[in-house]
């Protein structure tokens, strides 16, 4: 292994799409996972193993972890449709869930699903991420300690990592910390001791070693071209570091564990790279005076397809339009941005909002996660796999989704209206990223806290119902709302619409001069000389007034 110099490291996906930005369940911890990957391999005839279908899943779920259902399906969704769903599966899956007619139906339909055991269990440990432990707190080891924060600086030449899962060097860390017991949730458990722990003399499967491939993956030589995880781990050169017998097509653990942490190192494509030495982007120019730059970098030429990434902050007082190729399947990160209209109308892999106020952004489809943290007064306009708030304050969404919104702990004043804009190519990307217009769940939030309903969120009334016009022009097809809007809210905008036709009818047929005039106690324009009022113009009046 001397003549090679092999990297691997945690990939981004798993951490910054998969973990849920919320305190996983009680039971999500290694003694119970434990149980669940014994139980699942004595149940192989069932469903359970290798693939686990989600009627096991929400038995193993509901019955012994104690989960909701609406929760077992949400964990469970969000792995399907991570590791799972290309855009093509995405598409037929929506068209089945479309049209199932009834709720007996659509659990049918769902029972058919079905993921990779292993590596779902991985993607429940990694959960923990996001465990806030109260002990750690009072050492210093949990945020918001700055103890716990990443080493790279954010944009802002601060280092201010309040989101673990952009964290790359909190992943890093994570994986280092945990990788024993994460072997170890892959052992067959003839490979376990009575204690249900791993020997010196523990043997990996072939089968369990591929599932690692999940969160590593790496490269030889610093090369440009990434390798999974198990295409290194059985290149013959690396055969003997890394454990692996041809024998008996298994890996001896602890031979494996120890070259995993040899070769690991922080992601050199992840956000901290990305800070350091990405290109940074004039889209945006200082406006009114405005004496903060805004700062924008991207990695895109510097990394593989597939891990590129573009983070966007300090946009202040300003209009920023953007429909690029360096944008298409991007993770973005915007955050700290003011009193700004952002326009990206491109397909995108996830969006992470963050630190914003005051601003409307528009997005194209974001194919997996949508994140909105600590964020006020912001208007988010998108078709997403799925949106997640956590600590916003009085922020408007207007989504098509074909999952329910999950409200994580401290938002308030959260409004939900129907997606309600179009450019001419949403459409087609839309089909790039796997988004149907049916199901749409925009209406039926998921509240992930102890907080009361009717303090979080409200639907907007259809009497605050506006349609939004993207002003800018493009090649493509799409000329409306795809999918259009719920009836109730297309019966207020012809209601609307009908009374500015017949203000315009009537100020067609009262014959009047080029200046027209609506009276009050103080006049909103100057009178003109001749002009008398007739009874034309105080119909105007009464009919503008709706």
């Amino acid at each position: 292994m001397d003549a090679y110099k092999v990297q691997i490291w945690a990939k981004t996906d798993p951490f910054l799409i998969g973990a849920l930005q919320c305190p996983p369940p009680a039971k999500f911890n290694m003694h119970y996972l434990r149980k669940m990957a014994t139980y699942v391999r004595s149940r192989s005839a069932e469903g359970c193993y290798p693939r686990l279908s989600y009627a096991m899943w929400r038995h193993i779920a509901c019955g012994k972890l104690q989960l909701l259902e609406d929760t077992a399906w949400m964990y469970y969704e969000a792995f399907h449709s991570l590791t799972e769903r290309s855009p093509h599966k995405s598409l037929e899956w929506a068209e089945r869930v479309s049209s199932c007619a009834s709720v007996e139906e659509y659990e049918k339909v769902k029972s058919k699903l079905s993921v990779d055991t292993l590596q779902f269990l991985l993607f429940l440990y990694i959960q923990q991420i996001n465990k806030v432990s109260l002990r750690t707190s009072l050492i210093g080891d949990e945020w918001p300690s700055p103890r716990a924060r990443s080493p790279t600086p954010d944009l802002a030449g601060q280092s201010n990592f309040h989101n673990k899962n952009w964290d790359d060097y909190g992943h890093h860390t994570f994986i280092q910390n945990h990788l024993p017991y994460l072997l170890e949730l892959l052992l067959d458990p003839d490979q376990l001791t009575k204690s249900s722990h791993s020997s010196h003399c523990s043997l990996l499967s072939l089968e369990a070693a591929q599932s690692l491939g999940f969160l590593l993956e790496g490269t030889v030589d610093k090369s440009r071209t990434v390798h999974s995880f198990i295409d290194l781990a059985l290149w013959h050169p690396l055969q003997n570091a890394s454990g692996y017998s041809k024998t008996s097509e298994t890996f001896s653990l602890k031979k494996l564990q120890a070259w995993i942490k040899e070769c690991f190192v922080v992601n050199s494509f992840g956000m901290s790279a990305c800070i350091k030495s990405g290109r940074k982007l004039a889209w945006a120019q200082l406006v009114d005076g405005s004496n903060r730059k805004a700062k924008i970098v991207c990695n895109v030429y510097k990394v593989p397809r597939g891990n590129h990434m573009v983070l966007m902050s300090y946009i202040h007082r300003q209009t920023l339009a953007k429909s690029s190729e360096t944008l298409v399947g991007a993770r973005v990160k915007i955050s700290h941005c003011n009193e700004s209209f952002i326009y990206l109308l491109s397909p995108l892999r996830c969006v992470t909002i963050e630190k914003c106020r005051n601003s409307t952004i528009i997005l194209g489809p974001v194919q997996t996660v949508l994140h909105v943290q600590m964020c006020d007064h912001v208007k988010v306009i998108s078709v997403c796999q799925r949106l997640s708030l956590l600590s916003t304050t009085n922020c408007t969404f207007h989504i098509l989704t074909p999952t329910r919104p999950l409200l994580f702990s401290g938002n308030q004043s959260v409004v939900f209206s129907p997606f309600h804009t179009h450019y001419s190519m949403l459409e087609d990307h839309m089909g790039q990223t796997g988004l149907a217009t049916l199901p749409n769940y925009w209406d039926r939030p998921q509240l992930l806290s102890t907080e009361s309903d009717n303090q979080v969120w409200k639907l907007m009334s259809p009497r605050e119902f506006y349609s939004f016009v993207i002003p800018f022009e493009m090649e493509g097809d799409t000329t409306e709302v795809p999918g259009g809007l719920p009836p109730v809210f297309q019966k207020s905008m012809d209601q609307r619409q009908q009374k500015v036709l017949m203000w315009q009818k009537a100020v067609k047929e009262s014959k009047l001069t080029r200046y027209v005039y609506f009276f009050s106690k103080e006049p909103l324009y100057e009178e003109p000389p001749n002009v008398t009022i007739t009874e034309s113009d105080e119909s105007i009046r009464q009919v503008v007034s709706f």
